[in-house]
């Protein structure tokens, strides 16, 4: 594992027509950046795109947790169905031939469980409150007998918290009561899952076991001024042999371009949250590939907006971070070749802050354009 504190990850993607991610309305997500509008991406698009693809998974296997509100329904089913808690989160439809126990009990063991990872969500009273409460309140109001057993916030759940649960589960199932507090010791810091370590965790109501992320991670936004344009399409239905006309109309919006990325990590915190240097050399591994390879998944089968990286610059030292984003605060205005103009921007603008302020770091680059370095270089520099 590398000795440097941070590495860092600069990176240009072109997306043809895509919508990789949506706002509130379905439309591309944008930023201002000096006075031009630029599609963006965001963070927590990105994240997780990279944590719950293939590629992530296959390198990291075993060390992935898992996000969710609706742990203590898993637990529920499994007592009430006769199936394993892995099995129940796996489908919930899940049933197996271990014993059962009645909805009473399991939903107060399932509640009692869920709330050691946050608050759980409040069960309706009636009418009684006025509506000025209710609204406070909606959002953390169950409204099915499955939610009265969710939490309010999503928890980020650790490997080894899922077999702690598991076995409490279990426990519970032969005893057919609620675990009592001192069982309910389900959080843990050792062994921790790598997207935890990475991304980092807040639980409101247990600080000690809220993690900070060693990995920083931009919105990325084009690197040029970008238009958000409508598709108009319509359908025909096939059935519909009488008429010429359209069985269905709709717009779809999206944009296309050249996107930069910058991602930093904290390596000192990722080996401290990992507590595994191995592990945190693969997980380094696995963020800079996925990075590179691993696309948003908005609209993909409308689009087929898959994309690798067709460049990326990966710096490592101690010297405080910088993004290298006002390359493109102006915006590439190119009537050649766009994306080389870009790697030219930010080659220059690396150039000038070195100078400017005598950051040491060291690099390596992996250009398509011109043929040099590859993403498999860049993974053992930046852990070596």
């Amino acid at each position: 594992m590398t000795s440097s504190r941070f590495v860092q990850l600069h990176i240009l993607t072109s997306y043809p027509a895509a919508n990789l991610n949506r706002d509130d309305t379905g439309r591309p997500k944008t930023v201002i950046m000096g006075n031009s509008q630029r599609l963006r991406v965001s963070s927590q698009s990105l994240k997780r795109a990279w944590r719950t693809s293939d590629t992530f998974r296959d390198a990291l296997a075993g060390h992935i947790g898992v996000r969710t509100k609706e742990l203590g329904e898993c637990v529920f089913i499994a007592l009430t169905k006769g199936c394993s808690l892995e099995d129940a989160m796996q489908d919930k439809n899940a049933t197996g031939d271990l014993p059962l126990l009645k909805e009473k009990p399991a939903k107060e063991i399932a509640q009692a469980i869920a709330a050691t990872f946050g608050a759980l969500k409040k069960e309706k009273k009636g009418k009684e409150k006025g509506k000025e409460q209710e609204t406070q309140e909606q959002s953390a109001e169950a409204t099915t007998p499955e939610e009265a057993m969710h939490i309010e916030q999503l928890a980020h759940i650790t490997p080894a918290e899922i077999a702690a649960v598991s076995r409490l589960t279990e426990a519970c199932r032969a005893s057919g009561k609620a675990p009592d507090a001192s069982a309910l010791d389900l959080l843990r810091r050792e062994h921790m899952a790598v997207d935890v370590a990475l991304f980092g965790r807040m639980l409101a109501a247990h600080k000690t076991f809220s993690v900070e992320a060693a990995a920083q991670v931009a919105h990325a936004f084009t690197v040029h001024k970008a238009n958000v344009e409508d598709d108009f399409f319509t359908a025909v239905d096939d059935l519909n042999r009488d008429s010429t006309g359209a069985g269905h109309m709709g717009v779809i919006e999206f944009g296309a371009g050249v996107f930069y990325l910058y991602i930093c990590v904290d390596t000192q915190l990722l080996r401290e949250n990992l507590k595994d240097d191995d592990l945190a050399a693969r997980a380094l591994r696995a963020v800079c590939t996925c990075a590179c390879t691993v696309s948003p998944t908005g609209k993909q089968n409308s689009f087929a907006s898959h994309a690798y990286a067709s460049y990326c610059l990966a710096e490592k030292g101690n010297a405080q971070p910088r993004s290298l984003s006002v390359a493109f605060l102006n915006g590439i205005n190119s009537e050649t070749d766009l994306l080389s103009d870009a790697i030219t921007a930010l080659t220059k603008t690396r150039e000038s802050f070195a100078q400017a302020y005598g950051i040491a770091t060291e690099s390596m680059c992996c250009n398509l354009l011109e043929g040099t370095g590859t993403i498999p270089d860049i993974c053992a520099f930046i852990t070596e």
